[in-house]
């Protein structure tokens, strides 16, 4: 028979067993909440929001928007999309025409982006996107991507950067977002753009971008399925429900 000492000991141990257990259980549907697996968007996808939307350009291909609009898997759809609209000082993308015009067409809030070229004349190319673009009530704010640093100094790409953010904001009447990864934001743009809505790339986080800065929107995923598009599409989620997103929409 087990002295009284030893059976203290074991009722102490029997408790630690499954305290631990519990912690354990309790970690892991955690983990399992924060994101789901959505077999027909072949990614996982973040739970802790409501309102999801994808992003596109000429890689997309023909995009059929109807079906893209149609989709609804457990309550998720596409509620909003941007698309490429124009890069560097000229080039215009070669879809831009016809998904600005389909989307509207299907009732999808849509955005358009500019790929900025830091090498490149910063006034050339916000007079490219302004050409290009024209944006009307209900459309989402312009946007700026820029993620590369073509062997610039971090003062001469935000010196540019900010060149072009002004004008579009001029011209358009709405502060413009800025796309790009945590890292690059880090290191190349910083405080000095904190007053920008942020649209954050940082693939495979399970609850959030990791950045310092507050943001509007996360690009969490580069590899979703949605009908309607024969390639793969980036995944986005806004940073709010749907009566906020509302509130980032042109008036």
């Amino acid at each position: 028979m087990l002295s009284y000492r030893w059976r203290i000991l074991l009722s102490l141990l029997v408790l630690v067993v499954l305290i631990g257990a519990l912690f354990l259980l309790d970690w892991s549907r955690r983990f399992e909440v924060e994101v789901k697996r959505y077999p027909e968007f072949g990614i996982e996808i973040p739970v802790d929001y409501s309102v999801h939307g994808i992003d596109v350009s000429r890689y997309q291909k023909n995009i059929d928007w109807a079906e893209v609009r149609a989709m609804n898997i457990q309550n998720i759809r596409i509620s909003f999309a941007f698309i490429k609209a124009t890069e560097g000082e000229r080039d215009l993308d070669i879809q831009f025409r016809r998904n600005w015009k389909a989307v509207r067409k299907n009732g999808i809030p849509g955005g358009a982006y500019h790929f900025f070229i830091p090498s490149k004349d910063p006034v050339k190319q916000a007079m490219n996107f302004i050409r290009n673009v024209a944006l009307k009530p209900g459309d989402l704010p312009p946007v700026l991507d820029v993620e590369q640093t073509n062997n610039l100094s971090p003062a001469e790409i935000r010196a540019r950067a900010t060149t072009w953010l002004r004008l579009i904001e001029q011209h358009y009447g709405v502060k413009p977002v800025i796309y790009t990864n945590a890292d690059f934001y880090e290191k190349y743009l910083g405080k000095s753009f904190d007053e920008y809505p942020l649209w954050v790339a940082h693939y495979y986080e399970k609850r959030k971008p990791r950045i310092k800065r507050s943001w509007t929107l996360w690009q969490h995923n580069d590899a979703g399925h949605v009908n309607g598009i024969n390639a793969n599409v980036d995944f986005n989620v806004f940073n709010g429900d749907s009566v906020a997103f509302r509130t980032l929409l042109l008036k």
